[in-house]
C-alpha cells in the first residue's frame, strides 16, 4: 500500500509531506482547491507523461517521490527482480520521479534510475488509479481473463504446462520435417558419394601409408643401376674371399709355431669376417631396394585416388573413412525418417489432446465463474441506482495459447433491450465509476493494486446512492487500500483517515495544501459538504450522525 508521498514544486503545490495508512482515506476540499493537482503528481511518480506544465512557476524541477509497502509474492516485487532491481522483502519499495521546466525526466525505483516505461509497469502493480479517463485497470479488456481466473480461482498451471507440451512437440516435428526435406534434396547426391568412397574404401593413415612406400620404391629405382656395379664387384671377390678362407686354414695348422703368424691368422680372420658381412649387408640392401615396377604404379595411382576424393569432400585424406561413416548414418536417418516422423505425429497428437482436455476444463470454470460474477455484480448495481444496468461477462473463442482458448471481456448494457458493449464505450462517466466499484467489491477476493485510487466517483449522486458508494468503497477497503477523491459527505464519513486539499493566496503567489485532518476537523469539514460556506449547528450535527453511524 502507499504509505507516504512527497511532492515538490508541481504546479501550486510548493512543499508536501503526506503519511497514508491502510482502509480508505478520504481527500475532500472545495471546488479548485487542487485535488486532481494530487493525482497529477502521484500520477507522475508513477509514470504518467512527464509534462513541463507540472513545474511550479519560475521553479527549475518538479520532483515526487511515492512509498509503498509491497508484500514479498506482490507481482511487483516479480517485475522488480526481472529487472534486477530486488530488494528485501520487508524494505519499502519507493519510486521517485522529477521533470524539468526545460524538459526531461528521470525516473527511478529504490535510488536506481529506472526507464520512464519499466516505472510505468511498475506503477501500474502498484496502484489503480479509477477514473473518467482511465485507461487502465478494469477498463483494460487485457486483464479481464486474469481477474476472472483470479475470481474462479482457476489454476491454469495444467494448461500451460499442456501448452508448452504442445509447443515441444510441435517443434520437434517441424525441425525433423525440415531434417528430412533438406536431406530428401540431397539424396541423389549422398547416394552418389557413399557409392564412390565405398568402392574406394579409405582407411586411416593409408595414405600415409602409400606416400611412404612410393618414396621408397623411387629411391631404390633411382640407385638400382650403382647396386648392380656393386653387386658385380662383389661377385668378382667371391674367389678372392674363397682363397684368404683356404690360407687361413692352412696357417692355422702352423701358427702356434711362431708368434707372427698367431698376428697373420688374426688380421686374415678379420678379413674374412668383415668381407662376410659386407656381403651379407649388400644382399640386404638390394632385398630392401628391390621393386616391382606394378606395385609401384599401383601405389601412385591408389595415392591419386586418395587425395583426389578428399579434395572433391574437402576433408583430409585421413578423414575420409570418417565421412563415409557420417554419409552412411544420412542415408540411413533417411530411411528411419518416415517412421521417426510417424512417431512425433503421434506425440504431437497426444500433446494435443492433452491440451485440450485441460483448455476445456478451464474454460467450464471460466464460464461457471462468469455468471457467479454477473450475479455478483447485478447485487450491486441496483443500491447504485443502476438497476437498469446489466454486466455481461463475455466469454469468447480465441487461438489457443498457454492461458486457454478463451478471450473474455466485461461488457455492459445500461438500458433494457441496449445491446451490450465494452465499459468505456457504453457507460456515462457517472455510470462507469460506479460499474468500475461494483466490478472491484464483487472481485474483492481477486486481489490486484495494492493501492486503489477513486477520482469523484460519487459525481451527479447523493442521498441512498451515495451511502451506498460510500459503504462499498469501505468494504473494499478491508482487501486494499482505497483512496477516493469525494464531494459526498456520506462518503467522506466512512473513511479511516481524512485528508483536506485547500488552496491559499498570501497576496503574492498561490499555494495548494493537503492536510490530515483530526476528529473535530473533520466533522466541521463534513459539516461544510452538507451545507456550503456557512456552516450550520444543524450541518454539525448532521455532520456527527453520519460519522457516528459509520
Amino acid at each position: 500500500m502507499l504509505t507516504a508521498l512527497s511532492v515538490r514544486d508541481v504546479v501550486l503545490i510548493e512543499t508536501l509531506d503526506l503519511e497514508f495508512g491502510g482502509g480508505l482515506g478520504v481527500l475532500t476540499g472545495e471546488t479548485g482547491a487542487g485535488k486532481s493537482i494530487l493525482l497529477d503528481a502521484l500520477g507522475l511518480a508513477l509514470g504518467s507523461r512527464a509534462d513541463t506544465s507540472l513545474v511550479r512557476a519560475g521553479q527549475a524541477q518538479a520532483a515526487v517521490t511515492a512509498t509503498f509497502e509491497v508484500a514479498a509474492g506482490h507481482p511487483a516485487r516479480a517485475l522488480l527482480a526481472d529487472n534486477d532491481l530486488e530488494s528485501e522483502a520487508d524494505e519499502p519499495v519507493i519510486v521517485r520521479r522529477t521533470v524539468r521546466a526545460d524538459g526531461g525526466s528521470r525516473a527511478f525505483v529504490n535510488d536506481q534510475a529506472v526507464s520512464a516505461g519499466l516505472l510505468r509497469e511498475l506503477g501500474a502493480a502498484l496502484v489503480e488509479i479509477h477514473g473518467q479517463q482511465d485507461d487502465r485497470g478494469l477498463l483494460n479488456p487485457r486483464g479481464h481473463r486474469a481477474l476472472l481466473d483470479v475470481f474462479a480461482g482457476a489454476d491454469t498451471h495444467a494448461v500451460a504446462q499442456a501448452w508448452r507440451g504442445v509447443e515441444a512437440a510441435q517443434a520437434a516435428l517441424d525441425a525433423a520435417l525440415e531434417e528430412a526435406g533438406a536431406a530428401e534434396r540431397d539424396r541423389e547426391w549422398l547416394d552418389h558419394a557413399v557409392t564412390e568412397l565405398t568402392a574406394l574404401a579409405p582407411e586411416p593413415g593409408e595414405e600415409a601409408a602409400l606416400a611412404d612406400e612410393r618414396a621408397r620404391m623411387q629411391a631404390g629405382a633411382r640407385i638400382a643401376e650403382d647396386l648392380q656395379n656393386v653387386t658385380a664387384l662383389v661377385s668378382g671377390a667371391e674367389a678372392g674371399l674363397s682363397q684368404l678362407r683356404q690360407a687361413a686354414r692352412k696357417l692355422d695348422r702352423v701358427a702356434e709355431s711362431h708368434p707372427l703368424l698367431t698376428d697373420a691368422l688374426a688380421a686374415l680372420d678379420r678379413a674374412i669376417i668383415e668381407g662376410s658381412l659386407g656381403e651379407e649387408k649388400l644382399e640386404a640392401a638390394t632385398d630392401a631396394l628391390a621393386f616391382s615396377p606394378e606395385r609401384l604404379d599401383e601405389a601412385e595411382a591408389r595415392l591419386f585416388d586418395i587425395r583426389a576424393m578428399a579434395r572433391k569432400h574437402r576433408v583430409q585424406p585421413d578423414e575420409l573413412a570418417r565421412l563415409l561413416a557420417d554419409l552412411q548414418t544420412r542415408q540411413g536417418a533417411i530411411e528411419a525418417s518416415g517412421e521417426r516422423i510417424a512417431a512425433l505425429e503421434a506425440a504431437l497428437t497426444d500433446a494435443r489432446g492433452s491440451y485440450d482436455r485441460a483448455a476445456d476444463a478451464l474454460s467450464a470454470q471460466r464460464r461457471e465463474a462468469a455468471a457467479r460474477l454477473d450475479k455478483a455484480v447485478a447485487d450491486e448495481l441496483a443500491p447504485l441506482k443502476l438497476d437498469a444496468a446489466r454486466l455481461r461477462t463475455a466469454i469468447d473463442a480465441t487461438e489457443p495459447g498457454p492461458a486457454g482458448r478463451d478471450r473474455v471481456a466485461f461488457e455492459v448494457s445500461t438500458n433494457p433491450g441496449a445491446p451490450f458493449g465494452p465499459l468505456t464505450k457504453i457507460a456515462s462517466g457517472g455510470e462507469l465509476s460506479r460499474f468500475i466499484l461494483a466490478l472491484k467489491v464483487a472481485l474483492a477476493e481477486a486481489g490486484g493494486a495494492t493501492t486503489m485510487i477513486f477520482d469523484e466517483i460519487d459525481r451527479g449522486v447523493g442521498g441512498a446512492v451515495a451511502s451506498a458508494i460510500g459503504e462499498r468503497l469501505h468494504r473494499l477497503a478491508a482487501e486494499s487500500q482505497v483512496l477516493v477523491v469525494t464531494h459526498s459527505p456520506q462518503v467522506a464519513a466512512r473513511g479511516n483517515q481524512h485528508f483536506l486539499i485547500a488552496k491559499s493566496n498570501d497576496g503574492t503567489i498561490t499555494r495548494t495544501g493537503v492536510a490530515a485532518l483530526d476528529p473535530a476537523d473533520r466533522r466541521e469539514e463534513i459539516a461544510r459538504m452538507l451545507s456550503g460556506a456557512a456552516i450550520t449547528d444543524e450541518a454539525r450535527a448532521q455532520a456527527g450522525k453520519l460519522l457516528e453511524a459509520a
